[in-house]
């Protein structure tokens, strides 16, 4: 008597698989999936890169912006004093009182023509 008889259960189990005779179709469909993710992850790489030097580019962008607008707030404020400055100075001239702000300055090299700094 024996314990276990292989021939009642042959015809259950499937074949086994004795070596690869060739591709299969799951084999070409693995393959194309694995060009397809290398493919993504490349340009998912390449999107963050060129991601990144646009945040690098617009944060450069921003800083010169601001020199820039540092620089015309300083103008215009020298503008302002110099403004406030010949309009007194003209008040002064005009209405020929001695303002004592104004002792000592040449008003006629003032007036003269200047070129204009560029």
């Amino acid at each position: 008597m024996t314990l276990f008889n292989f021939e009642d259960y042959s015809n259950d189990m499937p074949p086994v698989k004795r070596g690869r005779r060739g591709l299969s179709d799951a084999d070409n469909v693995d393959d194309d999936y694995r060009r397809k993710r290398e493919r993504n992850n490349e340009a998912v790489k390449k999107s963050r890169v060129k991601s990144k030097q646009q945040t690098k580019d617009t944060f450069t962008r921003v800083k010169k912006l601001k020199e820039e607008n540092q620089e015309l707030e300083d103008t215009t404020k020298r503008l302002t004093k110099e403004l406030e400055l010949l309009k007194e100075l003209f008040l002064a001239t005009a209405s020929n009182t001695k303002n004592p702000k104004f002792d000592g300055i040449d008003l006629e090299k003032l007036l003269e023509d200047t070129p204009d700094k560029k």
